[in-house]
Parts: C-alpha cells; sequence; structure tokens
C-alpha cells in the first residue's frame, strides 16, 4: 500500500481519470443533472475513504500478523508449492500483493530467501489479493456504518493490543465498504448519460481496457483497491463482464510498478525477484489477451445469476460476482501453468539480469541485512537488525581473538589491525542505531517496543566492547611491547584462560541477541563463578608478586592488573547483553 504522505498526491493524479466524461456540460446529463463539483466530491471522497480504509487495514493487519506472516516467509524451503502456498496465505491475511513482494524483494536482497523461493511466494500472492474483490462482490456496503462503528470503539476502549489492532481491522473494512458506497452512489446518476456509458462500452476492447486498469493501479498501488473499484463500478451497471476481465487484466500488470520500484538500488537477486514479477504478470496476461470470452464464459457458468432481472439491473447483479471469480480463476490458472517451470523462469531471469563487474570505491564495510524497504514493516525490520548485530558480534569475536594472539605474539601490526578492526565495527554500529531510529519511527506493537529496545542497548553494549579492546587491551599491548616489558609464563597462562573464558561469554551474548535465545543468556550468567575464579588467580599472582617485585617489575604488574581489569569489563558488558534476553524470573 502507499504511504500516506503520498496517498493524496495519487488520489489527485488518479482523479482526472474518474471524472474526464463530466468535463462536458452537466446540461447534457439530462433529467439527472448533476455539477461536476458535486460529482467530483463523490468519486474524490470514496476513493480517498476507499484508499485509507485499505490502508489502514493493511497496517492493522501487518501489526496483528507481524511474528507469524515473517515467520511464514522465513521458514521456506525450496518447494515451490509451498512458496506459493505461503504466499497466498501471508497476501489474503495483509490484503496486498505489493506489500508482499516488497517483503519478497526485502528478503532476497538481504539473503533470506533464495530466487527460487521468492517465485513460488510471488505466484501465489497474485492468488492471496483476489480475496479483497471476492469480499467486496458480496455487497456489504449496507453493513459499512457498523464495521465502522465497531471497529472504532474497540479501537478506543480496548485495553489489550490486539484488540486494539483487530478494532482497526474492522475501522478499515468499514472505510473499504463506505468509500465503495460514497463511490456508488455519487455514480448513480451516470446511468443515463450515454457518452459514459459509451467509453465503459469501449473497455470491452482488450487492450484499451489493460492499459487503463494498468495505468490506474501503477497510481495507487495497489491491484486490490484497483478491482474494488471496477467491481463498484460494474454494481452500477458501468462496466460489463469483458470489460472488467480487461480491467482486472491490467491491474495485474500495474501493480509491477511496486516491486520494481522496491528493487531500484538493491542487489541483483532482489531485481530479479521484481523481474520475475514484472514477467509472470505480463506473460500471464499476454496468455489470457486472446480468451476474454471464454474465460468469461467460465466465470458465468460458476457465478449465480439473477434470471429475473434484465438489461442495467441484471449486469449491475451479476457483474460484481462475475468479475470477482474471472479475476481468481486467471490468476490460479497462471500460477498453476507457471509453478512447474520454475527452475527455467529463474535462469531467465538471471539471464536477463547477469551479475555484474565488483564496482570500485565501494566502502569497504556496509550493512548486509539492513533493508530499508522492510521499514514498514517493524517485525521484519528487527529481524534484519538482528541479523546484522550478528555481524558486528562477530566483528567483535573476532577483535578479542586477535587481541589475546598479538599479546602472545608481541605483534604490534595485529595490534594495529584490531584498531582497524574497531574502525569497522564502528561504522557497522552507526548504521544499525541509524536503521533502528527510523524503526522506531513507527508504530509499534509492545512486543516489538520492547524488541526495540534490546536491540538499541545490545548494539550500544557490543560497540562499549569494541571500545575495550580497542582502547585498553591494544594500548596495554602497544605499551609492553614498545617499554620491551613482557610478563611471567604464569601470568600469560592465567591471562589466557581468562580470556577464553571471557570469549565464551561473548560468544554465547551474540547468540543471545541473533536468535533471542534465553538459555545463551543464561549460559553468560553462568560463566559468572568462572570468570571470577580466572581473575581472583590473576590478582592473587600479582599480589604474591609484590612482595619480591623491582620498579621495573612494579610496572608490568600495574599493566597486568589493567588488563585483567579490562577483561572483567568485557565480562561484565556481556552480562548486561545476557539480562536483556533472560526470562522474567531470573
Amino acid at each position: 500500500m502507499p504511504s500516506s504522505r503520498s496517498l493524496l498526491y495519487r488520489i489527485l493524479l488518479v482523479l482526472p481519470l474518474l471524472v474526464l466524461p463530466l468535463s462536458l456540460r452537466a446540461a447534457d446529463i439530462g433529467a439527472h443533472e448533476l455539477t461536476l463539483g458535486t460529482m467530483a466530491m463523490g468519486v474524490f471522497g470514496g476513493l480517498a475513504l476507499f484508499l485509507l480504509g485499505m490502508g489502514e487495514m493493511t497496517d492493522a493487519l501487518k501489526a496483528a500478523a507481524g511474528v507469524q506472516m515473517q515467520s511464514f516467509l522465513a521458514k521456506l524451503t525450496s518447494n515451490r508449492f509451498s512458496g506459493a502456498f505461503v504466499g497466498a496465505l501471508v497476501t489474503a491475511v495483509i490484503q496486498s500483493s505489493s506489500v508482499t513482494t516488497v517483503l519478497v524483494v526485502g528478503f532476497v536482497s538481504a539473503g533470506l530467501m533464495s530466487l527460487s523461493q521468492s517465485i513460488g511466494v510471488i505466484m501465489g500472492a497474485n492468488i492471496g489479493t483476489t480475496i479483497t474483490g471476492q469480499i467486496i462482490a458480496f455487497k456489504v456496503t449496507k453493513v459499512a456504518l457498523a464495521f465502522i462503528a465497531v471497529g472504532f470503539g474497540m479501537t478506543f476502549f480496548a485495553r489489550q493490543e490486539r484488540s486494539k489492532y483487530y478494532g482497526k481491522i474492522l475501522l478499515g473494512l468499514g472505510l473499504v465498504f463506505f468509500g465503495m458506497n460514497v463511490m456508488s452512489e455519487a455514480m448513480h446518476p451516470l446511468r443515463n448519460y450515454q457518452p459514459f456509458l459509451d467509453l465503459m462500452q469501449q473497455m470491452e476492447y482488450p487492450l484499451l481496457g489493460i492499459l487503463v486498469g494498468a495505468l490506474f493501479t501503477a497510481l495507487i498501488q495497489s491491484s486490490s483497491a484497483a478491482i474494488g473499484i471496477v467491481i463498484v463500478m460494474a454494481s452500477q451497471g458501468f462496466v460489463s463482464l469483458p470489460a472488467g476481465i480487461a480491467l482486472a487484466l491490467g491491474a495485474d500488470v500495474g501493480t509491477c510498478v511496486t516491486a520494481l520500484l522496491a528493487s531500484l538500488g538493491k542487489p541483483r537477486l532482489a531485481i530479479r525477484a521484481a523481474v520475475f514479477h514484472v514477467l509472470f504478470n505480463v506473460f500471464g496476461v499476454l496468455i489470457w489477451v486472446g480468451f476474454v470470452d471464454q474465460l468469461a464464459q467460465l466465470a458465468t457458468w460458476l457465478s449465480p445469476e439473477q434470471q429475473t432481472l434484465s438489461g442495467t439491473a441484471r449486469l449491475s447483479a451479476d457483474a460484481p460476482r462475475q468479475i470477482a471469480n474471472a479475476n481468481t480463476l486467471f490468476k490460479v490458472a497462471n500460477t498453476l501453468l507457471f509453478i512447474g517451470f520454475t527452475p527455467q523462469l529463474a535462469k531467465l531471469v538471471t539471464w536477463l539480469v547477469p551479475e555484474r563487474e565488483p564496482e570500485t570505491g565501494r566502502p569497504i564495510v556496509a550493512p548486509k541485512y539492513l533493508e530499508p524497504q522492510l521499514l514498514d514493516t517493524p517485525s521484519a525490520a528487527l529481524r534484519l537488525v538482528r541479523m546484522e548485530l550478528g555481524g558486528l558480534g562477530q566483528q567483535i569475536q573476532l577483535m578479542m581473538a586477535m587481541s589475546r594472539n598479538a599479546l602472545e605474539q608481541r605483534d604490534i601490526k595485529m595490534y594495529r589491525e584490531v584498531e582497524k578492526a574497531d574502525d569497522a565495527a564502528d561504522i557497522l554500529h552507526a548504521e544499525i542505531i541509524s536503521y533502528l531510529n527510523r524503526v522506531g519511527k513507527r508504530q509499534l506493537t509492545d512486543a516489538e517496543s520492547l524488541e526495540f529496545f534490546q536491540l538499541s542497548q545490545a548494539a550500544d553494549t557490543l560497540e562499549g566492547i569494541g571500545d575495550v579492546l580497542e582502547t585498553d587491551l591494544s594500548e596495554l599491548g602497544l605499551k609492553m611491547i614498545q617499554r620491551n616489558l613482557m610478563p611471567s609464563e604464569t601470568t600469560l597462562m592465567l591471562i589466557a584462560t581468562l580470556h577464553e573464558k571471557v570469549y565464551l561469554a561473548l560468544e554465547s551474548a551474540v547468540r543471545a541477541i541473533v536468535d533471542n535465545d534465553q538459555l545463551a543468556a543464561q549460559e553468560v550468567i553462568a560463566l559468572r563463578t568462572e570468570v571470577n575464579q580466572a581473575v581472583e588467580a590473576a590478582f592473587r599472582r600479582k599480589s604474591q608478586s609484590l612482595a619480591i617485585s623491582g620498579e621495573e617489575r612494579l610496572e608490568i604488574l600495574q599493566l597486568e592488573f589493567e588488563l585483567t581489569d579490562s577483561l572483567k569489563r568485557i565480562y561484565s558488558l556481556t552480562k548486561r547483553i545476557a539480562r536483556l534476553y533472560l526470562p522474567a524470573q531470573v
């Protein structure tokens, strides 16, 4: 769905298409004289309510089912049929194939999904989006105000967060139905306006209908909304079944614009997923261009008919359900037709979008998973942050391993590498925090708010560990080398033992972040006794050495104390991370 900021702009772009037939003098309408202003107000207001309701309903559905939705997508296998099923299910839940496709492009770009998996999901998404048309075809506009009233009441009075989201879903659905009703009533006088009826009859020419449907859908970026408006017009007798099918085919092409926009500037895998979406929809439409009449006959056979009515009255009674069924039929048929050729289609888009030569001058360190396209789905965006923190955690672990080797080998170059690694960690940290700040500006559920807090704290703490490694441990090691001070073998062994225990704690802390793993967090706390014993052993050894030390030995002991204390502080920081993920009772 489009963002609220651009929604009004898109409606303003669409409005001329809707009111174009009214540009003639109002007196030409005859007995049902209606001013252009009144007509435009009804159509414009109804469309605004319709799109506003779609956006509200989609946002609430994403918030209510966000975790389950990404869980479905994340657990896909290479099985194309399960991918199509999940794509249809997710799209049916969130009522937007564009949102599903944008999620898929983001997951592919982040490396969470392969191209073959994305192909199955995109096929299924086309089926799932037909649910909106089926619901609208039931002509439930009479209960629109009841939905709005109940939905608002639940949103305003409910105490539980999930109940509030259910209320917003009902409120959005009510606005969709109410907007349809407003548009329907505004267009009612046009039943006797022959120029408008002639224009709508021209939509029966497949190429013209497809072109208009594609343009309209590209502007509002919602095929569900486009089909809904076609069904509203059909309910007034303006759109015949062949014209409705042509417009629906065009909507299938127009919805590709969202996926293409989502892929701009993304990795090649993401572009390939978007290109497949375009190819699948365009090829599917081309197949049916020559069989519109046959599809209309099949939809008519499957749909109930009002035999007692005739003329416009029968058209307005039968066409909405027939158009909805035809829309579902051709999308299911396309999926069944193409799903057997998934490997070949993957090869085709790989050939169309080949790998490009690596660019020069690109930053050495850059986030791998932080996809801006998933910001409007906070649950998915936060999952990507966890994965990116895993990369930051691995960078910190690498620094810690390097610092131990540098100490044992007395290697100045290795200490310099630790400093460079910290610079890379600082860059990743800054990118993560910037992305989190953008996520925080979205509407978050209580669970998402908690996760947002956990990830923010974890990111800052990991960056703090990196600073200790770079500022304290590296500087201490360099001092020892530059002043030619050498700890004893026994001391080096004690520090190595402490270093090993702290490294294990850091490893578990990173796992707790990435997997939201309480057990890993408990492992960090469980290492407390071993770490304390290693610290006490090191301090005890140094205390014993004080009685027999000369001036040079005292300097070494001071550096050893600081080294031990730095490792102890790193362990304290890992415990801070662990406490973010511990069960409440621990």
